[in-house]
């Protein structure tokens, strides 16, 4: 037992010293107990010793386990029923045997998890091990236990069932048909979560539902249109490079195997690129999503062209406005030039008429000459005249005035001495 030294809190503000206490329970006495580690952390440590894998793979298989939504699966393993053809096959054609097949996994396949790849094995060695059958009175058939015995061995090792499941004949790559009749999601959900197990990336987004949103929608092709795999195509490598007779062979068996598996991964690609292509046209989402933008584009141009419109009414109205006002001045210009043009004409007619007046009442009143003489010598109505003209010059704003002066100086007899004042 362990002592613990701890210090008390203070008592609270209402105890007082010296009351009673009172006990409400009592320490219960030791134990031994057995503490047993759980958790998914611990499953997922003992899975890795387990299996002998490294934390990437581990998580690897789990997320591609994980994105089929079978994790929880179990189904009787290696009871399937075994053909004679199955049972009749030469171990040393180990890669053109379906190992899944072979240990009785042929439903789960890429799916099989580790426990069941035993249990299935465990089966399959209790059924046919060679000396089983040695006890039965047949000591050469151990053909297929070989076979067993090299499918557990690739299916247990990460890489090498990574490399298997990625060519793995009975999984098909094949897509739902361009012009698709049927339910969208139905058709290829399953085929683009056959696809999500060789996603490097966690966390493969769903296909989705007609109900899924924009973005969850965008999200999914753009994982898939940049979608990194793992996939890998050793397993189908033509030249066995172990098999080599010298170093410069072995090389060229590598290099002629690296140039192939290039090619099938290019070819991979573009055929994962045509089958999202291919959903992307039968999506009836991206169909709605489409109408919906040519719809908001519609309300948008349409309410582009009505305040295009109002602003050429505008612009129009201003414009009319503009030459109705410009008009209206014109014609009041035009107007107030007649006027003055009127008043020009008249003023020169009163001008005229007060020049021929003065011109008579001169002319009747002998030129205005001073003295008796009956009427004016020639050099005097030139002389006279030449004043009359200085007169109209220096009254030519009130010619009238002038006209009056003068016949106010007529009726007085002055008429003389206003004209020659008026003239001077």
């Amino acid at each position: 037992m362990t002592t613990v030294d701890f210090l008390l809190p203070s008592p609270p503000a209402s105890w007082t010293a010296g009351t009673g206490s009172k006990v409400h329970g009592t320490v219960s006495a030791p134990k031994d107990k057995l503490l047993e580690a759980v958790g998914p952390f611990y499953h997922a440590h003992a899975r890795r010793s387990h299996y002998n894998r490294t934390l990437s793979e581990d998580d690897r298989l789990e997320e591609a386990r994980q994105a089929t939504g079978n994790g929880d699966e179990e189904e009787d393993v290696a009871s399937e029923p075994e053909d004679d053809e199955m049972l009749r096959r030469d171990p040393k054609d180990w890669k053109n045997q379906d190992h899944y097949a072979v240990l009785g996994l042929s439903k789960l396949r890429y799916r099989a998890k580790p426990d069941q790849i035993i249990r299935a094995h465990r089966k399959k060695v209790l059924k046919h091990h060679p000396d089983k059958k040695a006890a039965g009175g047949n000591t050469n058939d151990d053909g297929f236990f070989k076979c067993i015995q090299k499918a557990f061995e690739i299916c247990m090792d990460p890489t090498k069932r990574a490399q298997w499941d990625s060519v793995d004949p009975a999984v098909p790559d094949t897509a739902p048909p361009a012009k698709l009749k049927g339910d969208f999601f139905k058709a290829y959900r399953p085929v683009f979560r056959r696809e999500a197990r060789f996603s490097i990336k966690p966390n493969v987004p769903d296909l989705g539902d007609l109900e899924s949103s924009r973005e969850h929608v965008e999200a999914f092709y753009d994982f898939f249109y940049n979608f990194d795999s793992w996939r890998t195509f050793e397993y189908l490598d033509k030249e066995d490079v172990d098999g080599a007779d010298n170093r410069d062979t072995k090389r060229w068996m590598d290099k002629k195997n690296k140039t192939e598996r290039a090619k099938k991964k290019k070819d991979d690609n573009a055929r994962l690129r045509e089958l999202v292509d291919q959903a992307l046209k039968s999506d009836p989402r991206i169909a709605l999503f489409k109408e919906q933008d040519k719809t908001r584009r519609g309300a948008k141009k349409a309410a582009r062209e009505a305040e295009e419109k109002a602003a050429a009414e505008a612009k129009a109205k201003a414009e009319a406005e503009a030459a109705a006002a410009a008009e209206s001045a014109a014609a009041a210009a035009k107007s107030q030039a007649e006027s003055a043009k009127k008043d020009k004409e008249a003023k020169k007619r009163a001008v005229r008429k007060e020049k021929k007046l003065i011109k008579a009442l001169l002319k009747d009143n002998n030129y205005f000459v001073s003295g008796e003489a009956d009427s004016a010598t020639p050099e005097q109505v030139d002389s006279q005249l030449d004043k009359l003209e200085r007169a109209f010059t220096k009254n030519a704003d009130d010619l009238e005035g002038l006209r009056k002066s003068l016949e106010e100086g007529v009726a007085s007899g002055k008429a003389a001495d206003i004209f020659d004042t008026e003239s001077a």
